[in-house]
């Protein structure tokens, strides 16, 4: 039977090659849906996580829990080895205070993230969305969010006061005014205070840092976390971005539940279009099959044939799909092919934080999601078209035109 079905599916090359294309069709489509899916959701987490904080952060366990300057890094001397472990591609310390911040004409509380000018565009997103001015270059500068400059009636070139309350008792320092954040996010541009690492540490009396941000691999934040844990001293934790964002990460996470369900409906309706392609070739075929029934084939090994052929062809395009599907979804991973295109919707796509670049994610579990939609076909090829051959009359269908 195996071998009847497989030579009856090259002896319709025309209608084989096409339920081969539309499944392998479904599966392209499957593959990227996810693939885009879980992509933008890595997106929106990394683009939040390089705004408000960074995609990994070694820092102690009790700053993490109450993020006094007093409970910073003893050392740094660790730096190096972090550096050159794999999946970390830039490492850049702060010295994050909270502080008073004033002007000539108002003052507002605020926390103040003292970062190296070199080092801080590799681990974060503010130095890019700097809208009016530049980046830090030298102490005696700060960067603001655009709403805390209105707010304090900040300009470009005007000074303000950082005051805190130090290791060694109140300090004040006067800073300038050299650029302004316009993100979108509005915690970012409501509550960004830049300020280089040196003065930071005059400020507080902290000669080395509060915690090291880290860029790593995209979607690898919590395997590499956890795989410094080894090369960290004993009193330092590496934290990822679902850590580092809390709530917001929870949030996106629960968004991200409630599209299982849409993909699931996806490969349904993927599954009837193939199931309808199977239908249409058994109705072209009722009087090829009234004629297997006449010479004696019966009507459940014909049912078996159809299945069998189903499957087949279901299995090669599934192949095919697999091998395209996972190309373009690899293309559009590796080249910011989305960023532009969602990008265009302006302001209202700023909010989400993901910046320019959107990639989609990469997992081999697409490739299983794929599979359901052959197994959905095969399901319905039995009780759709398999049962129109059970229930066919060889003597009527040979009368078929």
């Amino acid at each position: 039977m195996p071998r009847l079905a497989w030579r009856n599916l090259w002896r319709h090359r025309r209608r084989t090659w096409l339920l081969v294309l539309v499944v392998a069709y479904a599966t392209i489509t499957t593959i990227l849906f996810w693939g885009v899916q879980d992509g933008f959701t890595q997106s929106v987490q990394v683009g939040n996580a390089r705004f408000l904080s960074a995609p990994a952060l070694i820092t102690t366990p009790q700053y993490f829990e109450d993020p006094d300057p007093e409970q910073g890094l003893p050392s740094l001397d660790f730096l190096p080895r972090v550096e050159a472990q794999p999946g970390v591609k830039a490492a850049a310390p702060r010295l994050e205070f909270p502080a008073l911040i004033r002007s000539a004409y108002t003052a507002d509380a605020v926390r103040a993230r003292g970062v190296d000018p070199l080092l801080e565009a590799r681990v974060s997103n503010l130095p890019g969305a700097i809208a009016q001015g530049r980046m830090l270059e030298q102490p005696g500068e700060v960067v603001l969010g655009q709403q805390l400059a209105e707010r304090l009636d900040a300009r470009l070139g005007e000074r303000v006061v950082l005051d805190t309350s130090a290791l060694a008792g109140p300090q004040a320092l006067g800073l300038q005014v050299v650029g302004l954040v316009k993100s979108g996010i509005a915690p970012v541009d409501r509550g960004t205070v830049l300020v280089h690492i040196q003065d930071a540490r005059v400020l507080t009396g902290l000669q080395t840092a509060t915690g090291v941000a880290l860029d790593v691999t995209r979607g690898q934040e919590a395997r590499i976390a956890e795989a410094l844990q080894p090369v960290l001293p004993e009193n330092l934790r590496a934290y990822d971005l679902t850590q580092l964002l809390g709530g917001l990460s929870s949030a996106i996470g629960t968004k991200q539940s409630s599209t299982f369900l849409i993909g699931m409906i996806f490969s349904l309706f993927a599954a009837l279009a193939v199931t309808s392609t199977v239908l249409v070739s058994v109705l072209e075929r009722t009087r090829e099959f009234g004629m297997m029934g006449a010479i004696g084939m019966t009507p459940p090994r014909l049912a078996a044939m159809v299945t069998l052929e189903t499957v087949f062809a279901t299995s090669l395009g599934w192949a095919l799909g697999l091998v395209l599907g996972y190309a373009l979804n690899y293309w559009m991973a590796t080249q910011n092919v989305l960023g532009p295109v969602f990008a265009s919707y302006g302001a209202a796509w700023e909010i989400l934080g993901t910046g320019s670049e959107i990639y989609t994610a990469q997992s081999p579990l697409y490739a299983l999601y794929a599979a359901l939609t052959i197994a959905l076909a095969a399901l319905f090829s039995i009780l759709i078209p398999a049962r129109r051959v059970l229930a066919l009359n060889p003597a009527e269908a040979m009368r078929t035109e």
